[in-house]
């Protein structure tokens, strides 16, 4: 079995030095060079042609965004980000993901974290994760600006006959939340939950940036909420999130579940279990089957649901796992997510104008 070939980019001796050494604790990893900054890096890709690298961000000469943006153009290559807690760091990082980075890992102190240690078994598991991943190029045409709002798809019916639509996502989560959430028609008549694997820190600047593209308002949850047609709450980072009775939102710390927190499954059991309304759920990219016991259970009790296609998952983990339950009655490629969306809320709607 041939070893995944990782390079190691970040301005500091000592981290250069740590990262190699934790992955080479792995037998099925190899690292193959070290860059002290973006130009090096971009000359050693070329060289060593690597099946992922680890880049820093703040780094001397060339920093990593703009390394990022050149490899992507010249010489796509899977890239696990390192990046610091910082409210900045969480914007560059979530930059980072639009330009083509299949994921990230947060350093435990900083630029130079002498604990990075603590998140060995964390940096291999995605560098693994990462190496099997498929690269999805950032587009060179700036983002079309919104159109205006258009007819809700169905109008007329009480706030709470609302279908509750519920997306969960992983890894490159949040470049496909982007184009889910910014093709939805405006005034859709729907409540939206949205539940990303990430950890604390970060889904505010993403819940900001879906604000931004989305017709809807998307707010990080906080916990005491009411779900509301026309919002659409984003699980906080390291928090899980339950639905409780009358559409209530809470936030716990319980443990993570499938090694995450907050974790789809959570969400989407809580809702089975509390939430009377109708619901679609719409499971994307991502590693691991977390979202597959909830996306059954709600299945049972009637609710619409969708997995993204293999042919444009970066990782094709949860989707699949979603699949393999026998409980998804739509499977699209991403760019088809949201008239899938559409079509579930337009199905329930008329359930209810039925009864």
């Amino acid at each position: 079995m041939n070893k995944i070939r990782v390079l190691v980019v970040d301005d500091s001796m000592f981290m250069r030095r740590m990262i190699s050494d934790l992955l080479s604790q792995d037998a099925e990893l190899e690292v193959v060079g070290a860059a002290r900054n973006g130009e090096e890096g971009l000359q050693l890709a070329k060289q060593l042609k690597p099946d992922v690298i680890t880049l820093d961000v703040e780094m001397p000469v060339m920093d990593g965004v703009t390394m990022l943006q050149k490899l992507m153009q010249e010489q796509p290559t899977p890239v696990l980000m390192l990046s610091s807690l910082t409210t900045e760091g969480a914007e560059v990082t979530l930059k980072c993901l639009e330009l083509g980075a299949v994921d990230f890992v947060a350093k435990p102190s900083g630029s130079i974290s002498l604990d990075i240690y603590k998140i060995s078994s964390q940096i291999i598991e995605k560098v693994k994760a990462v190496a099997r991943a498929r690269v999805a190029v950032a587009p060179t045409t700036p983002r079309p600006v919104l159109a205006p709002p258009q007819p809700s798809a169905y109008v007329g019916r009480p706030t709470q006959d609302a279908p509750l639509v519920v997306i969960g996502a992983s890894t490159g989560g949040p470049r496909a939340l982007h184009t889910v959430m910014s093709s939805l028609p405006a005034g859709l008549h729907a409540k939206f939950l949205v539940i990303q694997h990430m950890p604390e820190g970060f889904t505010r600047s993403l819940a900001e940036r879906l604000d931004r593209s989305s017709a809807f308002t998307v707010r990080e949850a906080q916990g005491g909420e009411t779900l509301q047609p026309g919002m659409a709450y984003l699980a906080q980072g390291g928090k899980h999130l339950k639905v409780e009775r009358g559409g209530k939102l809470t936030l716990t710390q319980d443990p993570p579940v499938h090694g995450v927190r907050p974790a789809v499954d959570i969400a989407l059991l809580s809702i089975a279990q509390n939430y009377t309304g109708a619901v679609v759920v719409a499971i994307l990219t991502g590693m691991g089957s977390d979202g597959a016991a909830g996306l059954r259970a709600l299945h049972a009790k009637g609710a619409y649901t969708i997995a993204e296609d293999e042919s444009t998952c970066v990782v094709f983990g949860m989707p699949r796992a979603a699949i393999q339950t026998g409980c998804v009655k739509r499977i699209v490629p991403l760019h088809q997510i949201a008239e899938a969306i559409t079509e579930g809320v337009k199905e329930l709607c008329n359930k209810f104008q039925a009864a």
